[in-house]
């Protein structure tokens, strides 16, 4: 199924194009690339011979609130092909996160389950689990082994579909951050650039080649797809997790009218870069040479390693830092700006050299987000730092919509004035300003 012929039903592949594409493609994966390149097509002559818009978001498609999908479209006609100042060779950078920003629900998760329920994930060699991670805890390792020895031989899959203990284990530490006894399973879990447990689901990779992580997420996508929104799944014995993922046919119509209007359109995503990459393309027309996910070095056999690669002046290894929070700016301004690496982890003060749109769903996508010159779309889940920036709409480029899906319930009053960031640092807005006051929640119902 090409591109230019997806439907917008659904969003998601038909039964028999999902088997083909498991069965025989393979998607290219070629370095990352800046905003250089083509175009796309050319807008129509309009009047005095200024193109107008190759297209512009669909009013039939999708449940955008009317002064969002106007002030997209506002956007797209200024700045895209029909603009007198369009430079193809400096096209406008649009970038989104993924997981509840493009699909509902979380890829990274579904594939960690997939591989769980599937016996993919490896037991470390002489069992020693800190070499999965450095950030596990004695107690945490030791829930693992546990757990665990009995799974596997070294180096040998993890029985996880019949070794329950092992799986919870698995699941506990990933989902809650502790051992199904309770103790914590990470030193200092959270920071402004990692999320120890993201991080582990991309190390726990290792031992794969890139087009057998692929082919992983494939399959998990394929579980999932066809599932009505809700449907649940249980991974050893741990019920209750998300069966369910697709794309939001609004953004699947949004991504093809910035493309078709020659602005150069990527992903940045804190779920494993093999994961994404696998399927962005099918599902809404993102190469994977414009997928920015967690990206772990790679050994000589070319297979993945649980090391974690460097951004800013963070070394290959050091594994502190991965596409999450401030790491988003840091991988943006690598990959698409290639700025210097002593400014890759701070805002690029020249607006030229950042993204005009950006989208996102979490407190964790809000650099990025903040980082945008024209328009910043915030699509409601009741996060606190997203929210306050999205609601006090600093310079009046905030945008907030609903989620497309399954939207949540009113939120309560947002604590701008008291909450802190994972530093523990009062939260500001994009312009570095504290919140002078909370906000109600006032944008989380379809029209």
């Amino acid at each position: 199924m090409t591109h230019s012929h997806r439907s917008h039903a659904g969003v998601r592949l038909s039964a028999l194009a999902l088997a083909g594409w498991l069965a025989g493609s393979v998607l290219a994966c070629s370095g990352p690339q800046g905003p250089e390149g083509p175009t796309g097509p050319q807008g129509s002559p309009g009047k005095d011979g200024v193109p107008t818009p190759v297209r512009l978001l669909d009013d039939k498609v999708g449940r955008w609130l009317p002064e969002n999908r106007t002030r997209l479209n506002e956007m797209i006609s200024s700045l895209g092909i029909a603009s007198p100042a369009f430079d193809p060779k400096n096209r406008p950078v649009a970038v989104f996160d993924w997981d509840n920003t493009v699909v509902k629900n979380d890829l990274g998760d579904a594939t960690f389950f997939w591989m769980l329920r599937h016996d993919k994930v490896l037991q470390p060699m002489d069992r020693d689990w800190s070499t999965t991670s450095r950030h596990l805890t004695p107690e945490g390792r030791a829930a693992l082994n546990t757990a665990c020895d009995a799974a596997a031989a070294p180096g040998e899959p993890l029985q996880t579909s019949t070794h329950t203990d092992c799986a919870d284990e698995l699941v506990s530490i990933y989902d809650s951050g502790k051992t199904r006894a309770g103790q914590s399973a990470w030193n200092n879990r959270i920071t402004l650039t990692l999320n120890t447990s993201y991080a582990w689901v991309a190390q726990l990779q290792a031992g794969y080649t890139p087009e057998e992580l692929r082919a992983f997420a494939r399959s998990a996508y394929a579980e999932n797809a066809f599932n009505p929104p809700g449907t649940t799944q249980t991974v050893g014995t741990t019920s209750g997790l998300a069966f369910h993922v697709q794309a939001y046919e609004e953004m699947v119509d949004l991504i093809e009218t910035l493309q078709a209007n020659g602005f150069d359109v990527w992903v940045v995503t804190a779920s494993p870069q093999f994961v994404i990459d696998a399927v962005s393309e099918e599902l809404v027309g993102i190469k994977p040479n414009r997928v920015i996910g967690i990206r772990t070095v790679t050994d000589a056999r070319g297979r993945v390693t649980p090391h974690l690669q460097g951004c800013g002046t963070v070394a290959d290894g050091a594994d502190t830092l991965i596409t999450y929070d401030q790491g988003k700016r840091c991988w943006i301004n690598k990959v698409i700006f290639h700025q210097s690496a002593e400014q890759q982890l701070t805002r690029v003060a020249d607006e030229r050299m950042r993204q005009v749109f950006a989208a996102g769903d979490s407190d964790t996508d809000l650099s990025f987000v903040q980082d945008a010159t024209h328009l910043k779309l915030a699509i409601n889940r009741n996060k606190v730092q997203l929210m306050c920036n999205a609601y006090a709409n600093r310079q009046g480029r905030w945008l907030v919509q609903p989620m497309f899906i399954q939207p949540r319930a009113k939120g309560a009053s947002y604590p701008c004035t008291t909450a802190l960031d994972a530093a523990g640092q009062p939260i500001t807005d994009e312009e570095g300003n504290r919140f002078t006051q909370d906000y109600e929640d006032r944008v989380y119902a379809l029209p």
